[in-house]
């Protein structure tokens, strides 16, 4: 036998051997296939019980889930009113708490304002009293003053009545001397005869006003000078025509310019002590009042 021949019978043993496993492997496993498949077909079987009776089951609880459902909507519709209505409460005690915080803030700003007006109305009460009892003292001074008054009143009524009594006999005096004279052939007026006493001649019947005033009240200016007649010396009457006729006192000229002169208040102070103003009236011509 060649080496083909004998290569070609190992070929044939090594492939018959292969075959005769491949053949025992395929009926092995044929065998265990129908095993196999028996056994699931009862598996099948069983499961197809479990499927059914779950599907059972699932449909009961598909029932109960849908009957939960409509339970829980209505539930869920009621408990959405509910809530609806409790929402609106909520507004309402929520507007009714605003209404109260803004009654409180109202009732609030109004103690505030009552305690302040309280506090001033307190405040005035003090002052009230303060100025009241100033008052009373005030008063009470008043009527020490008062009392005085009536004292220095009486005192100066009597000082009156006993001017006006002098008076009275100085003017008796005065007609008696003044007849004296002129049944002796001499003149009674006052000012001639106290220019013929002093050695200066009786002023000229002049009319001027004063022009300006020292603060003082004491000299004057006045518009009416030597061109007029005045002389240092001369003594003029100074009076008042408005608001009515008022006679303040008397002036010396002291200094005399050609259209105007200085003259001071003769005693130092005029009339009841009343001030000389500008524009007031000076002449020669009127006679104090007694």
């Amino acid at each position: 036998m060649t080496l083909v021949g004998k290569i070609l019978v190992i070929i044939i043993m090594a492939c018959s051997l292969l075959f005769l496993g491949f053949s025992t492997v395929v009926f092995t496993t044929a065998t265990n296939w129908k095993v196999a498949t028996a056994a699931q077909k009862d598996i099948v079987t069983k499961r197809g019980a479990e499927v059914d009776k779950l599907k059972a089951e699932v449909a009961d609880a598909q029932k109960a889930v849908e009957a939960t459902k409509a339970d829980r909507d209505e539930k869920l519709k009621s408990f959405s009113l509910e809530i609806a209505n409790k929402q609106k409460e909520i507004d309402q005690r929520l507007d009714e708490a605003t209404q109260a915080k803004t009654s409180l803030e109202k009732a609030q700003e109004n103690a505030n304002l009552a305690i302040n007006e309280q506090v001033a109305r307190t405040g005035e009460v003090t002052l009230l009293r303060s100025q009241n009892e100033a008052i009373r003292t005030q008063a009470d001074e008043f009527k020490l003053s008062k009392t005085d008054l009536k004292t220095q009143v009486l005192t100066l009524e009597r000082q009156l009545e006993t001017a006006k009594q002098n008076n009275a006999d100085l003017l008796d005096r005065v007609a008696v001397m003044g007849s004296f004279l002129r049944s002796k052939g001499f003149t009674d007026n006052v000012i001639t005869l106290r220019g013929q006493i002093s050695g200066v001649a009786p002023p000229p019947d002049v009319e001027g006003v004063i022009t300006r005033i020292e603060p003082n009240n004491r000299r004057v200016e006045i518009s009416i000078g030597s061109d007029d007649g005045l002389l240092v010396g001369h003594e003029l009457s100074v009076y008042r025509l408005k608001p009515k006729v008022d006679y303040i006192g008397k002036i010396r000229i002291i200094l005399v310019e050609p259209d105007k002169a200085v003259g001071e208040v003769v005693g130092g102070k005029t009339y009841l002590g009343k001030k000389m103003e500008e524009g007031d009236n000076v002449t020669a011509t009127i006679r104090a009042r007694g």
